[in-house]
């Protein structure tokens, strides 16, 4: 199944994307796509219900804005330097354990909202990312039983400000924080329908120009591995979302010099599977 949440945001409702594109409002379900739903089977009750009642729900227009396909989320937990040739494009040695940091939720936003630049901003970067998203309680995983804690996939632009993660005493939580620098979507594609997610194509675009194409066979740490290690650290509650890097072809990266986004740039980026998202970069505004 295909999960969308669409309508204005904070006020989202729970759809599905059909086969074909047809999308649907399932709010009679009486669910939202919350670590409750994920906690109690949701996938699998909402899948038996569909059975019953897809035809009968409201049709939901393509105009419609969606949002961010997970409600509130505990954590966004993100895997740096995952991939060896953007570790080489940022001058930085290959990780022998998972780099883990943290976005803000407040950071998530819908796939094709616009992304705000912050205030005082001058190096505002891209990464296309593939995550993950957990589907039950998870402590102290096995690698060998990870994939039975996976609710599915989900489309990720992990924006960076590159002066406040790298500048700014190092903390990499405070570049990757800010409002809007977390477009998610625009679907949760449950687990069942990637036959691959090792070789999986990711790509961006800038203003229509390539910047990054990569493969998710070109992980350094795998998914299943990601699942169990930071299993060993802290709970993985249903809804998390855990984003494994990026592959080089950022602005940071750019030769001769970096790259970085300004108002009225367009980013767009999709992953196999996962579909695809855009946003326009805007100034900064209060």
């Amino acid at each position: 199944m295909k999960l969308i949440r669409f309508g204005k945001a904070g006020k989202e409702k729970p759809g599905i994307e059909l086969e074909g594109g047809k999308r649907i409002d399932v709010s009679s379900f009486g669910e939202d796509y919350s670590e409750q739903f994920f906690e109690t089977g949701g996938i699998t009750r909402l899948k038996d219900w569909l059975t019953a009642n897809a035809n009968s729900c409201p049709v939901v227009s393509k105009d419609e804005r969606l949002g961010a396909p997970i409600c509130r989320p505990s954590k966004l937990i993100c895997i740096g330097l995952n991939y060896s040739d953007h570790a080489a494009e940022s001058n930085m040695q290959l990780p022998v354990e998972p780099i883990i940091f943290f976005k803000a939720t407040t950071a998530i936003s819908g796939p094709n909202d616009n992304v705000m630049i912050p205030k005082d901003s001058t190096k505002t970067d891209w990464e296309v990312e593939l995550a993950v998203v957990i589907g039950k309680r998870a402590s102290y995983v096995e690698e060998k039983d990870a994939s039975d804690f996976i609710a599915g996939y989900v489309l990720h632009n992990d924006y960076s400000e590159r002066a406040f993660q790298l500048e700014r005493a190092g903390q990499w939580v405070k570049g990757k924080s800010c409002d809007t620098f977390a477009p998610l979507g625009p679907w949760l594609v449950t687990k069942d329908e990637i036959k691959d997610v090792n070789n999986v194509r990711l790509w961006l675009t800038v203003n229509g120009k390539t910047y990054q194409d990569g493969n998710s066979k070109n992980l350094i740490f795998k998914i299943p591995y990601l699942i169990s290690y930071l299993s060993q650290f802290m709970t993985l509650l249903p809804g998390d979302i855990i984003t494994t890097g990026t592959p080089a072809g950022v602005g940071l990266g750019q030769k001769p010099q970096a790259i970085y986004l300004k108002p009225g740039d367009i980013v767009e980026l999709g992953i196999d599977g996962l579909g695809q998202s855009r946003q326009q970069l805007v100034a900064w505004s209060r």
